[in-house]
């Protein structure tokens, strides 16, 4: 981004209208680093998302954000040759100790992708329920169900007559709203939302951004974004990831998103929220 353009973000008036977060921590990185093999692509880090906020990771290609959103509910453990190292703690468990099923913390802390992934010949409100049937979890009253979670996630009054048409009718912005109500059904604690809104138009965009401030409401959500204006519209917290030349990525600043974008400590923050590099 342009200094133009970050000029043009109006910090002060995200500041007046994004709520306090809560002080609650619901999620926490203590001492995270991550390997893929022999090589280490992230190191060190420390961070804590307060319950029912909006944390944003920022920070250039390649300098670990997604691969940090994805030790948050241990998908990256699904990578052959992944390997981590400190704790997630969630509500003040390590999610990666024996005894935690993966199963339930991947229920309780849910994903949201870069690209919209409804099963395209499943019917929309097929698509809300899926993540039910999976995963066995039992919850009565299906139709209200379908009803809640597409209003949550900002799609009802759009496709509330064409619940039966199938999920990939839609166009992408709906799309990934039709993720997001599927993510909501299993009734999660913590959405991930790793860059959803990088294949989107500007209009789905803003769509996607209303829906996460108001599931902030409910829900505590970290995004993963490239969009520094993104960023400052919808969250409450930012952290700012970078990786030197062979070395692996680190959190260079942590804070309030108006203290990142309008007074950081660190110079590097200060370049690259200003559109010097990345």
């Amino acid at each position: 981004m342009s200094t133009a353009e970050f000029e043009s973000v109006d910090v002060l008036e995200a500041e007046m209208t994004t709520p306090a977060p809560s002080m609650v921590t619901e999620l926490e990185a203590r001492n995270v680093s991550v390997w893929f093999g022999p090589r280490k692509v992230l190191e060190g880090v420390n961070m804590s998302f307060p319950k029912h906020s909006v944390t944003a990771l920022i920070g250039p290609s390649g300098c670990g954000k997604s691969t940090f959103i994805r030790t948050l509910n241990r998908l990256h453990e699904l990578i052959p040759g992944a390997a981590l190292a400190g704790e997630i703690l969630y509500e003040g468990k390590d999610i990666y100790s024996r005894d935690v099923d993966p199963v339930h913390i991947r229920l309780a802390i849910g994903m949201v992708f870069q690209k919209p992934n409804p099963f395209p010949s499943m019917t929309i409100r097929g698509n809300v329920l899926s993540g039910l049937k999976l995963s066995g979890m039992k919850r009565s009253n299906h139709d209200d169900i379908v009803e809640e979670t597409l209003t949550a996630a900002g799609l009802w009054t759009e496709v509330k007559d064409r619940l039966d048409r199938a999920g990939g009718e839609l166009s992408g912005g709906q799309q990934q709203r039709l993720v997001i109500a599927r993510a909501l059904a299993v009734q999660p604690h913590v959405l991930l939302m790793d860059e959803p809104c990088s294949a989107l138009d500007p209009a789905s965009t803003l769509k996607i951004e209303e829906t996460i401030r108001q599931l902030s409401k409910e829900v505590t959500i970290v995004i993963v974004t490239h969009n520094m204006q993104q960023a400052v519209r919808v969250a409450d917290n930012t952290a700012f990831f970078l990786a030197a030349e062979n070395e692996p990525g680190r959190v260079i600043e942590q804070g309030s998103t108006t203290e990142i974008f309008g007074n950081p400590k660190d110079e590097r923050t200060l370049d690259y929220v200003n559109g010097r590099f990345g």
